[in-house]
C-alpha cells in the first residue's frame, strides 16, 4: 500500500470526520454566538450605536438600527434581529404587548409619519368605461301597416337624415285599393241622398263613409291623403308612407320590389339629439351610484373636452360573465358630437353622508321624476313629460338634510390601515411619552373613499395615526414575538428566524 492510499484511507475513516465536523461547529458557534456588550445602547451582533451609525443609514435605508432605550436586549439568540427594541417591563398588558418605544433620531431614520384622525365626509371618486348608444325611448319604426308590395323605396341607405312627414316608401296593396273605392263608392252615395226628405237614409249613408275613413285611417293613411281622395274622386294605386320622427335611418330592412306583411320593419330611426351612455360599474362601486347623480365623461374624438350627464337607470341584475353592472345616462346630444358606439371614460363623485346615503346638496329637500331624473321639483307633484308622481329624493339613498359635523364619520387615509383580508391594523402615537411611542389596534373599516377609509370602530377622533413607516413598525414588533399585522398572538411564529436555544 502506498503513501497516498494510507493517507486517503486515514481521511475516511469515521474519527477524522467525526473530529472535523466538531472542530467546523466550534469555530461557527464561537464566530456567531453574540457577546453581550457592557455599553449601552449596542448590540453585540451588530457592534454598532445607532445614534453614531445615523450617517451611514443615509447610505442604506435598512441598515441594522439599535432601538434600545437602556434595557438589555430580550433575545440575544436572534442572529436576524439587527434591530435592539425596548420591551418595557417582563409582564405586559395587551396594549403594552402591541407597543413600540424609539428614539427621535430613529423615528427620523424610519420615517415616520402621523395624521390625526378627523370627522368630515369623504368624497368617492369612481372611474368607469363605457360606450354611447342610441336613447332607446327615441328610437321611431317605420312598418307595414298593409300587406303590399314596395315599388318604390324613396331613402335607399341608412345615415341619411330624415325629418318628421318626409316621404319614405310607396307601397302598392290590392286590398288599399278596395278600401279606396268602398269610400269612393260611399262618399257618392252622401252626395245622392244629401237631397233626400228620409233622414235615416241621410244618416246611414254618412256611417258608411265615416266606417271607410276609419278603415283608410288604421291603415296608415293620414286624413290629408283621404281628403285629397275625396276631392279627386280617384283611387291612387300606391300609398305614400311618410317618416313618423325626425331623426337619422340607422336600419333599412326592405328592398323594391319586396312583398310585405302587416306588421314588417322596414326603416328604422334614431332622433340622436339625445343620446345614451351605458357604464359598466363593479360590484364595489354600487354603494356609490345612485338614480339621478351627475356623471362627467370624455371621448377619444374630443379630447380635453367634458361631457356630462344624469344617471337615469341601474340594472338590478349583475352580468355573470363581466361581473358587472349596466348604468344608463341620459346625454343631450343637440351638437351631434356623440356617436352611437363611442367609447368613454367617466368619473363620477359621491359624498358620503354616513348610514349608507349619499350627500348631494342640489337634491336635498326635492322630489324627481322615477322616469326622467332631469325634472327636479321643490314639491310633490307629477312629471311633465310620462305623468308620473315624483318621489322624494330620500327614497332613492340621498340624504334629506345636510348633516352637522358631529354626526360626520371617523376618517383615515388609506396608507394609515394595515390590511390582512380578516383584520386590519393601524399604529397610533402614544402621548405623554418621553420617548416616541407607539402602539398597534385593530380597527374595523367601513367603506373606502377615495384616498380614504371610514372607520366604524377602533379609534376616536384626534387620534395620531401612523401613515407612513407603519409597515416598519409592525416589522419591529414581529422581530420581538409582539402581536403585530400578520401574527396577532405574538409568540415565536410571528417573524424572523430563531438561531439560538429558548
Amino acid at each position: 500500500m502506498n503513501a497516498k492510499t494510507r493517507v486517503s484511507a486515514l481521511l475516511r475513516s469515521p474519527f477524522v470526520i467525526g473530529a472535523v465536523t466538531a472542530t467546523v461547529i466550534a469555530l461557527l458557534i464561537l464566530l456567531l454566538w453574540p457577546e453581550r456588550s457592557n455599553t449601552p445602547g449596542v448590540k453585540a451582533t451588530s457592534g454598532m450605536n445607532m445614534d453614531a451609525a445615523a450617517p451611514m443609514a443615509e447610505h442604506d435605508g435598512r441598515a441594522a438600527m439599535n432601538l434600545d432605550d437602556g434595557a438589555a436586549p430580550t433575545n440575544e439568540h436572534d442572529g436576524h434581529a439587527a434591530m435592539n427594541i425596548d420591551d418595557g417591563s417582563k409582564t405586559m398588558t395587551e396594549d403594552e404587548s402591541r407597543q413600540l418605544t424609539i428614539s427621535p433620531a430613529q423615528r427620523a431614520l424610519m420615517k415616520i409619519e402621523t395624521v390625526p384622525v378627523e370627522r368630515r365626509f369623504p368624497i368617492a371618486e369612481l372611474r368607469l368605461v363605457g360606450k354611447v348608444t342610441y336613447d332607446e325611448t327615441r328610437l321611431a319604426y317605420i312598418t307595414a301597416w298593409v300587406a303590399g308590395r314596395i315599388d318604390d323605396l324613396l331613402v335607399d341607405y341608412t345615415g341619411v337624415t330624415v325629418r318628421k312627414g318626409d316621404h319614405m316608401v310607396k307601397l302598392y296593396s290590392p286590398e288599399l285599393l278596395s278600401a279606396q273605392e268602398e269610400l269612393l263608392q260611399a262618399h257618392r252615395g252622401l252626395i245622392d241622398l244629401s237631397k233626400s226628405s228620409v233622414s235615416s237614409l241621410r244618416s246611414s249613408a254618412l256611417d258608411t263613409v265615416e266606417s271607410a275613413r276609419d278603415r283608410l285611417r288604421l291603415w296608415g293613411l293620414s286624413a290629408n291623403q283621404i281628403k285629397e281622395i275625396e276631392r279627386t274622386g280617384k283611387a291612387s294605386e300606391h300609398v305614400t308612407i311618410y317618416s313618423p320622427a325626425t331623426g337619422v335611418v340607422i336600419h333599412r330592412n326592405a328592398q323594391e320590389g319586396m312583398y310585405v306583411d302587416i306588421g314588417t320593419r322596414i326603416f328604422t330611426i334614431a332622433d340622436l339629439d339625445a343620446v345614451w351612455v351605458q357604464l359598466d360599474a363593479y360590484e364595489s362601486d354600487l354603494r356609490w351610484l345612485r338614480y339621478g347623480q351627475n356623471v362627467t365623461f370624455t371621448t377619444e374624438a374630443f379630447p380635453g373636452k367634458n361631457f356630462s350627464g344624469v344617471v337615469s337607470f341601474i340594472d338590478p341584475v349583475l352580468n355573470a360573465t363581466t361581473r358587472t353592472v349596466k348604468v344608463r345616462v341620459n346625454v343631450d346630444n343637440k351638437e351631434g358630437q356623440l356617436k352611437p358606439e363611442m367609447f368613454v371614460r367617466a368619473t363620477v363623485f359621491a359624498q358620503f353622508a354616513g348610514s349608507g346615503r349619499i350627500l348631494d346638496e342640489n337634491l336635498i329637500g326635492k322630489w324627481v321624476s322615477p322616469m326622467h331624473p332631469e325634472v327636479i321639483k321643490d314639491a310633490p307633484g307629477q312629471c311633465p313629460i310620462c305623468g308620473m308622481n315624483l318621489v322624494p329624493t330620500e327614497s332613492l339613498g340621498y340624504a334629506n338634510a345636510t348633516p352637522s359635523d358631529a354626526v360626520a364619520p371617523l376618517v383615515i387615509p388609506v396608507t394609515a390601515a394595515l390590511l390582512t383580508g380578516k383584520r386590519a391594523v393601524v399604529y397610533v402615537e402614544v402621548s405623554d411619552t418621553e420617548q416616541p411611542t407607539y402602539i398597534g389596534r385593530e380597527v374595523v373599516l367601513g367603506p373606502r373613499a377615495g384616498p380614504d377609509y371610514v372607520v366604524e370602530s377602533g379609534l376616536v377622533e384626534g387620534d395620531l395615526v401612523v401613515v407612513s413607516g407603519n409597515f416598519k413598525i409592525d416589522s419591529a414588533l414581529q422581530i420581538q414575538a409582539k402581536p403585530s399585522m400578520m401574527n396577532p398572538e405574538g409568540g415565536g411564529s410571528g417573524g424572523g428566524h430563531n438561531h439560538g436555544g429558548g
